[in-house]
């Protein structure tokens, strides 16, 4: 539970960080198309992070289906990392070779997703 919670607030301060960094420092520094992918990036984080923090709460919980919960939390970890991981270096950096890894990440957070739906199926 605990390394959830910090990993939640970790990630939702950084995009918050990413999402002002943007606003005030990119904007004339790159295209416009590079500053939406790299929005895109933060926003996932955003909304990964707060899943990641319900999960968190809710392993705190007697009789939940911690397994899953556990394999959800994971799975958005690496979601993110790969998913606005490699948006960051493709719009920061133009590193167009990262490309492939941003489905990947897609597919963990979509699991990460179907896990936590499976978690409250089984839990009571």
């Amino acid at each position: 539970m605990q390394i959830f919670g910090a990993i939640a607030a970790i990630l939702g301060g950084l995009s918050v960080a990413g999402g002002a960094f943007a606003s005030h420092a990119l904007q004339g520094q790159l295209s416009e198309r590079a500053i939406a992918v790299f929005g895109t990036g933060i926003r996932y984080q955003m909304y990964h992070a707060l899943a990641l923090l319900v999960i968190a709460l809710l392993l705190g919980q007697d009789k939940v289906a911690t397994a899953w919960l556990t394999a959800a939390g994971w799975l958005l970890v690496a979601g993110v990392v790969m998913f606005s991981g490699s948006l960051y270096l493709i719009s920061l950096a133009g590193i167009k070779a990262v490309g492939p890894v941003t489905p990947l990440g897609g597919v963990a957070l979509i699991a990460g997703w179907a896990c936590l739906a499976i978690a409250a199926l089984r839990t009571p």
